[in-house]
């Protein structure tokens, strides 16, 4: 499949998706970018959370954060603090529309924003928030995850990919990504 492919592919399965909208309006709102390379072998853009900071330290994540009052929208939120965080130039994101919501264990209503960047754009890690950003093959997360993370009812997938170890919401919101998109199948359970 080429890039131009993946794009159409990628629009025409979120034109039949239905996106889980969660109507909870006393929770702060998050948004994160859920940022595909357009290319032959597609890869998805991650980053690793500095050591230093009071939350969230060495976790992985998807370049994001907290809505501010004067971001338009949501999508306006992740183009904004993927820009910050990884110096994404919002100019470079062809935005393809939002994913299920999900809620953080922090009480965040977190909506991720699917999107498509070059490959060959060029990405930094922001040292006040951010100790790595990297891009993982999407192939790695169509194979069986490494583990699972179990208690009660909930199972949720992770993976490891080299020195990251991807659990928890970011784990989840690629399953679905996954699931919804390229018909992975990858059990889990929240």
């Amino acid at each position: 499949m080429n890039s131009s492919e993946l794009y159409s592919r990628l629009q025409q399965r979120s034109s039949r998706h239905q996106p889980r909208i969660i109507r909870q309006p006393d929770l702060a709102e998050a948004g994160v970018l859920v940022a595909i390379t357009d290319e032959i072998n597609p890869h998805l853009i991650l980053t690793r959370r500095a050591a230093h900071l009071s939350t969230h330290q060495g976790e992985v994540a998807f370049p994001g954060g907290k809505r501010d009052p004067e971001d338009d929208s949501i999508v306006i939120t992740a183009l904004r603090e993927a820009e910050e965080e990884v110096a994404l130039p919002r100019q470079q994101v062809r935005v393809i529309d939002t994913l299920d919501q999900v809620v953080s264990r922090f009480g965040y209503l977190v909506t991720p924003v699917l999107a498509m960047v070059p490959p060959e754009v060029e990405l930094n890690a922001n040292p006040d928030e951010l100790d790595a950003v990297f891009r993982v093959p999407l192939s790695v997360f169509q194979q069986p995850p490494s583990r699972y993370f179990e208690r009660g009812q909930v199972r949720i997938p992770s993976f490891d990919y080299g020195e990251f170890h991807i659990w928890g919401l970011t784990a989840m919101m690629i399953t679905e990504l996954m699931n919804n998109f390229w018909d992975t199948d990858i059990p889990f359970k929240v």
